[in-house]
Order: structure tokens, then sequence, then C-alpha cells
């Protein structure tokens, strides 16, 4: 018997790998568009900062597009900045950035007493317990930033991958204590109403070999796995043919991935052990507004088995509406 065709409770059985009437259509990373902020009339930079904003832009992009799940965190500094990183906001075409490392060692590692009530991990909370309230239908995703990729922006790139070489115990008590923080968020982020949440850790073959991701990231991600009370989907951007069956193996819910891995070769390497989401690429389907290859693009996914249908990573801001709401209409065709 399939699941509920309820869009949370499909969305919820899919993300597990359990039976449904059709592919979850959603996207744990960023579908708001310069369309959609003009439409509704929540606009970057004050929808970072602002948490009726965020809700409302979350929401009016998802739900004219008919997705199963809402995910309101469009940037990736909320974490940083609530832990005093300095912060470009944007601007309403383009999005927030950090200006400049925050640490160096270890030990400068720590948690705010009031860090949940620091501007942006207040703003995000509250607008997932706005959503949560205003769409209890549909599927409500948070996200948080794990050791790889919120040291980078507490450390610096440089810095953390001179590490890797150089002072590899160092940087496993810096991931250890970034990895803290990440739960932190990701618990906060549950008990204000979120079902799942993406964990953005962009480990891919650019920038983190296969040998970097099993000595310094697989346990940790497993760890993540046992202690955040919610399905957890990994997001890594780039090309990871090379370590989806790691991430498989870390017992982690769902991989988001990018369709520089085919979807065949991912479902194979996936193995059934972990869920799977994504399949339309950005650059050649989505921003273009070509519904043809959009469709090819969802057809080929549902033919691999692919989970959960959506965007590979969060969308070009400039990429149009028709083209968010052309996933949904070949997935249901």
């Amino acid at each position: 018997m399939a699941e509920s065709t309820i869009p949370r409770h499909r969305f919820l059985a899919t993300v597990s790998g359990r039976p449904v009437d059709r592919p979850a259509v959603a996207s744990a990373t960023s579908v708001a568009t310069t369309e959609a902020m003009e439409r509704c009339g929540a606009s970057f930079p004050d929808a970072h900062l602002d948490p009726a904003l965020m809700a409302r832009l979350a929401a009016f992009a998802t739900v004219d597009a008919g997705y199963d799940g809402i995910m309101p965190l469009f940037s990736v500094v909320t974490e940083s900045a609530a832990l005093g990183a300095k912060v470009d906001w944007g601007q309403f075409d383009i999005m927030p950035a950090i200006t400049e490392p925050l640490w160096r060692e270890p030990e400068d590692i720590a948690v705010p007493d009031d860090f949940e009530q620091r501007e942006s991990m207040a703003v995000a909370l509250e607008a997932l317990r706005r959503l949560r309230a205003e769409y209890p239908h549909l599927a409500i995703i948070g996200k948080t930033f794990g050791p790889w990729s919120l040291s980078f922006h507490l450390f610096g790139v440089e810095n953390v991958l001179v590490m890797t070489l150089e002072e590899p115990e160092k940087l496993k008590r810096i991931f250890a204590g970034v990895m803290e923080i990440s739960i932190h968020s990701a618990i906060a982020q549950v008990r204000a109403g979120a079902d799942a949440l993406c964990l953005g850790d962009h480990c891919s073959r650019d920038m983190c070999s296969p040998a970097t991701y099993r000595e310094f990231l697989f346990p940790l991600h497993q760890e993540m796995a046992r202690r955040v009370p919610c399905p957890v989907i990994l997001h890594a951007c780039g090309e990871t043919a090379d370590r989806i069956d790691l991430f498989a193996d870390t017992t982690l819910s769902c991989f988001h991935y990018d369709t520089r891995v085919p979807a065949q070769t991912a479902a194979r390497l996936a193995g059934g052990k972990i869920a799977l989401m994504g399949g339309v690429s950005n650059i050649e389907s989505l921003l273009p507004g070509d519904e043809a290859r959009i469709a090819a693009d969802v057809r080929a996914a549902m033919d691999a088995g692919v989970n959960i249908i959506g965007p590979e990573c969060a969308v070009p801001l400039n990429t149009g509406m028709r083209s968010l709401r052309a996933i949904t209409e070949a997935v249901s065709l």
C-alpha cells in the first residue's frame, strides 16, 4: 500500500525510501528567484533578516511550483552570522557572503548562550515556525552546514585545505567542534517545526578526495545521522560519483546530488541504501527554461528511481518560475 498522497507524508516517505504514489517534488536548497521576489513582495536582502518575508518568499516559490516541501533558509550564512562572522547581506540579485574568517584555532570555537536568539538564527527559526503553522500539509525543510563547509565559512577555505595536508589532527579538532554547532542548529530547527534537514557539506571531488572524506568527514556524518532527530539530506555540489557509496554507508537519509553525476549512476552507487534527491540541471534546463529538457531530466531521474525530483542545487536567482513548475508537471504526467 502506497503512503498517503498528502504532500508532507509523500515527502517523508520518499526521503526514507518508502513506496509512494509518485516521487516527491522538492528541493533541499533555495528555489527563491527574482521573479518570485517581485511577485510576492518579499525580496533579498530583507528576506534574509525578516521572518515574515522569509516565510512568504519560500512559500510563494514552492507552493506556486506545486512542490511537496518548503525550504526557507536561502543563504549559507545563518549559523556563521549568529556566531559573529562578518557578513555582506548581498542585494536583490546577490546572495549573502561571509567577508572574512572568524576563527583561527580549535580553541576559538564557542557557541554563545544566546545563539538561537541572535538575529540570523532567530529569523530562521521563526520562519520555520510560521511555515509549520500555515502549511501543515507540506513538508518543512530546514538547513544546516556540516563540518567541511561550516569550517570553510568560519576558518577560511584556504586555511582548511592547507590543514588537511599540514595539520590534520588540528583540523579534526576543528571539525569536531564545528559539528557541535551544526547539530545545535539542526536540533533547534527541528524544535521549530522542520520535518527534515538539509546538511550542506560541499565535499565533492574538486576540494576533497575520497580518502580525505573517509578520514575526516565520514565518521562525523555518521554521528550527525545518529544525533539529529529527523531525516538528514546531505547536499554536496559537484562531481561525487567516487564517494556516493561512502555517503550511502553513513546512514544519512538522503543525498541531494549534482547532475554532473547521471541519475542512473547515482542510483547504482547509492545501492538502495540512501534515498536520492535532485535530477534536474540548473544551467542546462531550468535557467534557459527549456521545458523539453526539464521533462527529459525528470524522466531520466524517475527511470533511475530517484526518490525526490527537483533542482540539483540552489537555483540561479534569474531562473523563471515557469521552469520550477515544469518539474512538477513532468513528474505528474
